[in-house]
């Protein structure tokens, strides 16, 4: 309905003005008795439907992709249907880009939607039907060539599913605009007219949407609906406690895929932020086991604290236990962006440095670059704090066990070149010098790593080889010699 053909009783800016002021605030009343009990248990006998709603104005934030996964595993667990909405009501800053980015995301980290992506532009007429609706109705008025919903003077109270019992009151809350001047409307008005038109039956989201909550609650009863069930989950905060942003690091989920963390971790791990099961599991290997313990019931009200080493943690978790070969698809690309050519090597000895360095590592990068230490000498970094304190301590020590174990195992020829064997000759060697085994292994490592810590140390002189493992100690020992010169 064009605004000209709005009564004139309809419009005014005063709150409590217009025809049946009287009849809609008993109306209200009425509501707002009755509201708490219809939100607690709103559509409780209607099939599940819940969604997820970006604007497509950037990067897929963890926060996000943490309120997708609830959803989603929400919406599973009850057989029901996850839907994506992308509101793209802002069109100077959306962008296909953008929503293809977040598109990506969710399938990356293994979420899909069960019905078509509904987007929110597209329902502009609908959105501009249901304001004049209201208008007619006389819960909203025309102020200065915009729609202002008339908000009610009574208690808004819902019980949320995470937070518990909330309220507000409506004379608190100023008439808000739900038409803007050119017909647009806005968040908080098309956020109900979306929900109401995709039969939505939860909605949880963030804790931050909170103080919007009251006003979608009124346009949903201003239109003769109940609401639906509302859960606010906890926001993510980072380790100072504050809201986590880029100042805390990578805060998209894109980011994660480059730094090497897998899809099945992260979605582990962003379960966990602010869910926690009740057996107090933290590795879900199996998608189907973390939709069975998945509960709404189980998640906290406080803020979840976003921790990189831990989320680090469960990644090597993931790492040891994903086949090699299946790996060997993420590492590959990395080693070449290192500067690393794959087929450089036999497959056989490439596939064997990845498989015996993935269980130490915690991102597919660090598997990458262990393995091209491995494989190629130009990747050695002589710099490492640990190895140099090392020397520091005892170089005498250092370099008479490294010349002991090169004149070893140069006796040794390719046929001996064993693990059991190197490692039987290694430890009679420091049986025979006096010294613990790691006076023996520790020098072998900085030579061939230039780290203190690697695989088991016959291992590491399998995987490297004879010719270049001792092509690596006698590099060492002539910086020795050249330093002493």
């Amino acid at each position: 309905m064009p605004f000209a053909q709005v009564d004139a009783s309809l419009r005014g800016g005063e709150r409590g003005a217009g025809k049946g002021s009287r009849e809609r605030g008993a109306e209200w009343s009425r509501r707002g008795i009755q509201l708490e009990r219809q939100t607690s248990t709103a559509m409780s006998q209607d099939p599940i439907r819940v969604r997820f709603a970006p604007s497509p104005t950037g990067y897929l934030h963890v926060g996000g992709a943490r309120t997708a996964l609830f959803n989603w595993l929400f919406a599973r667990q009850a057989g029901g249907k996850f839907l994506l909405r992308i509101e793209d009501t802002d069109r100077q800053r959306s962008s296909e880009e953008h929503t293809q980015v977040i598109r990506d995301g969710l399938t990356w980290i293994g979420l899909d939607w069960d019905e078509d992506i509904v987007f929110q532009g597209e329902g502009l007429e609908r959105h501009q039907a249901l304001a004049d609706e209201l208008l007619t109705k006389g819960d909203a008025y025309v102020d200065d060539g915009a729609v202002r919903f008339r908000m009610p003077h009574h208690e808004i109270a819902w019980e949320d599913a995470v937070g518990g019992h909330i309220s507000f009151h409506g004379a608190d809350i100023q008439d808000w605009v739900i038409l803007r001047s050119d017909r647009t409307p806005t968040y908080n008005f098309t956020v109900v007219a979306d929900d109401l038109s995709m039969q939505i039956s939860h909605v949880i989201r963030g804790a931050d949407h909170i103080s919007n909550t009251p006003k979608q609650i009124a346009v949903f009863e201003a239109l003769g609906h109940t609401p639906p069930v509302f859960a606010h989950v906890p926001m993510i905060h980072g380790p100072d406690g504050r809201k986590l942003s880029k100042r805390h690091g990578a805060t998209a989920v894109g980011d994660y895929k480059k730094l090497g963390i897998l899809p099945e971790a992260l979605r582990n791990f962003l379960a966990l932020l602010g869910w926690n099961p009740k057996d107090e599991r933290e590795l879900f290997f199996k998608i189907d086991d973390l939709i069975q313990a998945f509960s709404l019931a189980d998640v906290q009200r406080k803020s979840a604290i976003f921790d990189i080493t831990k989320l680090e943690w469960m990644n090597g978790q993931y790492l040891s236990r994903t086949a090699v070969e299946e790996l060997m698809h993420l590492v590959e690309p990395e080693m070449r962006r290192l500067g690393f050519d794959p087929r450089s090597v036999p497959r056989a000895q490439l596939v064997r440095a990845v498989d015996v360095n993935r269980e130490r590592a915690r991102t597919t990068m660090d598997v990458a670059e262990r393995a091209a230490v491995r494989l190629d000498s130009r990747f050695i970094k002589r710099d490492d704090e640990k190895a140099t304190k090392l020397i520091a301590k005892d170089p005498q020590e250092f370099y008479s066990s490294l010349e002991a174990t090169r004149n070893l195992l140069a006796g040794l020829d390719d046929s001996a070149w064993r693990p059991e064997r190197l490692e039987r000759e290694l430890r009679s060697l420091a049986d025979s010098l006096g010294l613990g085994p790691g006076k023996i292994f520790q020098p072998i490592r900085v030579a061939i790593t230039g780290t203190t810590v690697s695989e088991g140390i016959h291992i590491l002189l399998d995987v490297v080889g004879r010719a270049e493992s001792l092509a690596r100690i006698d590099a060492v020992l002539r910086m020795r010699q050249q330093q002493s010169g």
